[in-house]
């Protein structure tokens, strides 16, 4: 699959990491496709089953929900999908093919960069995910890392729609849909506030999510 071919409109954007209502509304008013929710608790941005069940009650139509979750066993995952609207699964940890199915949604594996990743391997061991999201590789982090990888290292035939993300925000955002041409972008602490007292993460401006998502589609537009 090249991307060159298969991306028609704008890359999908992905708002990640909400974890308030009025952040929610922000990236929806603003045009995002998708919003993030964390269920990772060791993350910054982690957020409750009751809090990301507001958050979702409060979403217009058309905005995909999407759950991320690292290494959740599926006990645990089952109650969130009891309570929590999600549309589509992210997971973030080193789940096998296996644990990412059968879950009653649509799932994407993310893929760390490290040095000997081979994304075609990648796509072919988690065929039947909806995409493959690749991420900077941090040694004991996740995800969330706001570093970026060499983007040159991204094939364009992968088998599967790639989204990308790591590090990016308004500032660099088209340069990264130029260059790698992706089915979707990803973003989380680049549309954050700088400093947010008494917090570590989580709170959005929503000034920067107007800012990146108007990069992503002009540039996407631009490019087509």
């Amino acid at each position: 699959m090249n991307r060159q071919q298969t991306l028609m409109t704008s890359p999908r954007v992905k708002i990640c990491g909400i974890t308030r209502v009025e952040d929610a509304l922000a990236a929806a008013r603003a045009g995002a496709d998708a919003i993030g929710l964390v269920f990772y608790s060791r993350s910054p941005r982690f957020v409750s089953r009751k809090v990301a069940a507001e958050i979702c009650a409060s979403l217009p139509p058309f905005v995909t929900t999407v759950g991320l979750f690292v290494n959740t066993d599926r006990a645990a995952l089952a109650e969130i999908l009891n309570s929590v609207p999600l549309d589509l699964l992210q997971f973030h940890g080193d789940e096998s093919p296996e644990q990412c199915e059968g879950h009653g949604r649509p799932w994407i594996k993310a893929v760390r960069m490290k040095s000997d990743v081979d994304l075609h391997h990648c796509a072919r061991q988690y065929h039947r995910a909806a995409g493959l999201l690749v991420d900077s590789y941090v040694p004991g982090v996740p995800g969330g890392t706001g570093e970026t990888f060499n983007w040159d290292r991204l094939p364009n035939d992968l088998s599967l729609p790639l989204v990308l993300a790591g590090g990016l925000h308004p500032g660099n955002v088209a340069e990264a849909v130029t260059q790698v041409r992706p089915w979707a972008v990803d973003v989380s602490g680049g549309v954050e506030l700088d400093t947010v007292q008494g917090r570590q993460g989580g709170v959005k401006d929503a000034s920067k999510i107007r800012a990146f998502i108007n990069s992503v589609k002009k540039r996407g537009v631009a490019g087509v």
